[in-house]
């Protein structure tokens, strides 16, 4: 049966859970080089700055597609944007498991981040239509879970098998391939919910759009995404190598734990920011973040595991908080004819958050030190995200609505 010929129902209950699946899948791809950058560094020699900028390639990859291709699906389906985002995910996978040096590290990271890009809203908005009525909410959160989850799962899956199964650098690319092509055999099953698809030669390039009544309360959501997103990408690009040098920990199971807990305690956070209300969620969460920050340069300093965990649980909380919140209140402040374009632009400013910071403190570790590099990021951070709050507290204007 043709895409166009699928129903826009779903036929199972239990569908939105299994392109749910998926999502995780195409996510937790994007973040399995996390504890492996330290055997990178081992096998070819590079910098830490080298690091930095394999790491950010991921995000620019994101970008172009948010910049350029943001709703695509809207237009030729979900289905088709999907397995093109599972296409590129495995090839994205190969290049890993065939690396020789760096060009195939940094086209690895490209491609992984061209999927992610034609995932994230495509596979949000797949879960969403196709859960059965009365079953919205926990679809939303079926889609929460899978991006931030999935994003969390790959680094600890990762650091296990680098860790405990033989070839450190390859087995984990493999499994990955095989969960990719399960996937793809669950999209195919899975029904189109786009009506009236067209041909891809019918999709136009889109740029994000920023209408007049979002510009105010873009300004501290903005802020806040930037900060949330920022910690998150210090923590996977550049803690594996603070833990080996600052605290001796070489285990890679525990490097990908730690990632883990703190994409675990974005999901929480996002879930009770949905019971918080905008409002209260945004500024709280960006308070959060600066407590965050705040034990992340006590851990730095002192060089205390402890409090890095702390770190990552507190940070990845408050950076949920916020991240939610701000994505409700840009959605809320849009018209409906220019929210997606409002919140594509949220998401080009987020995700320049895990890539010039961090390039940043990769080019500052060598004249610096990783703990000075590191606490010259966190000032900065705790200025944006106190500037967010003040914003939010004393500015009506600034204030969110609840969408």
């Amino acid at each position: 049966m043709s895409v166009r010929q699928r129903s826009s129902r779903p036929t199972r209950p239990t569908d939105y859970l299994a392109a749910a699946g998926t999502f995780a899948v195409c996510m937790a791809g994007t973040t399995l080089p996390t504890p492996l950058y330290g055997l990178y560094q081992d096998e070819l020699g590079f910098s830490e700055l080298t690091v930095t900028i394999v790491f950010a390639v991921y995000a620019f990859g994101v970008i172009g597609v948010l910049l350029v291709a943001g709703k695509v699906s809207d237009t030729v389906g979900r289905r088709p944007v999907l397995l093109c985002g599972l296409g590129l995910a495995a090839l994205s996978a190969l290049c890993f498991l065939f690396e020789g040096g760096l060009p195939l590290l940094y086209l690895g990271r490209l491609l992984s981040g061209l999927s992610a890009g034609l995932f994230t809203g495509a596979a949000t908005a797949y879960v969403m239509e196709l859960a059965l009525p009365g079953r919205e909410s926990r679809a939303a959160f079926a889609a929460t879970a899978a991006n931030m989850g999935g994003l969390g799962c790959g680094p600890l899956l990762a650091g296990l098998l680098a860790q405990y199964a033989p070839w450190p650098l390859r087995t984990v690319f493999v499994v990955h391939l095989v969960l990719v092509a399960a996937s793809v055999a669950v999209i195919l099953r899975l029904p189109e919910t786009v009506r009236a698809p067209e041909p891809l030669s019918a999709v136009r390039p889109t740029r994000p759009s920023l209408p007049p009544e979002v510009r105010k309360v873009f300004v501290p959501a903005g802020l806040a995404s930037f900060v949330g997103f920022s910690l998150f990408g210090v923590f996977t690009s550049v803690s594996p190598a603070f833990l080996a040098q600052g605290l001796d920990i070489h285990n890679h199971a525990v490097v990908g734990l730690i990632v883990f807990s703190a994409f675990f305690a974005s999901t929480l956070g996002q879930l009770l920011a949905g019971r918080l209300g905008v409002a209260v969620a945004l500024p709280a969460g960006c308070l959060t973040l600066i407590g965050g920050l705040a034990l992340l340069a006590g851990s730095l300093s002192w060089d205390l595991l402890a409090l890095l965990v702390l770190c990552a649980l507190v940070g990845g909380f408050g950076q949920g908080l916020a991240f939610r919140g701000s994505v409700s209140a840009v959605a809320g402040a849009a018209p409906a004819a220019n929210r997606a374009g409002a919140i594509s632009a949220l998401f080009v400013v987020a995700y320049s958050g895990i890539s010039v910071p961090v390039i940043g403190i990769g080019a500052l570790t060598e004249p610096l030190g990783l703990e000075d590099a590191g606490l010259v990021f966190i000032c900065c951070m705790v200025l944006l995200a106190a500037a967010a709050t003040a914003y939010l507290l004393h500015s009506p204007a600034g204030r969110p609505a609840q969408p």
